[in-house]
């Protein structure tokens, strides 16, 4: 299943904790090109889970993923970093497992 970094836990908490914003606001991926390789995915912010989504939380984010992208992301990581205007850049890396 996809983790989350404790930056883009960060970034996804500030996204989606604002006062107007909806208690069950989260990050949503999803698929916009079908599975494999060459899929694309998008980011949005949702007011809450789609019917067949699949629901990540970790210390108050929460992450929605649509299937196909839940798929795609099964051995996944994602991070975030802090660009200009304070505008989170968020990239997807392989899971690194420490023996």
């Amino acid at each position: 299943m996809l983790t989350l970094t404790a930056d883009a836990v960060a970034a996804i908490r500030d996204l989606t904790s604002q006062p107007e914003t909806p208690p069950d606001t989260g990050l949503r991926i999803a698929s916009s090109s079908g599975d494999g390789p060459a899929a694309s995915l998008e980011l949005s912010i949702s007011g809450g889970p789609h019917p067949d989504d699949q629901v990540l939380e970790a210390e108050g984010a929460r992450v929605y993923l649509e299937p196909a992208a839940a798929s795609i992301l099964e051995d996944k990581t994602l991070d975030a970093e802090i660009a200009e205007e304070d505008r989170p850049i968020f990239r997807i890396v392989r899971q690194t497992h420490d023996l």
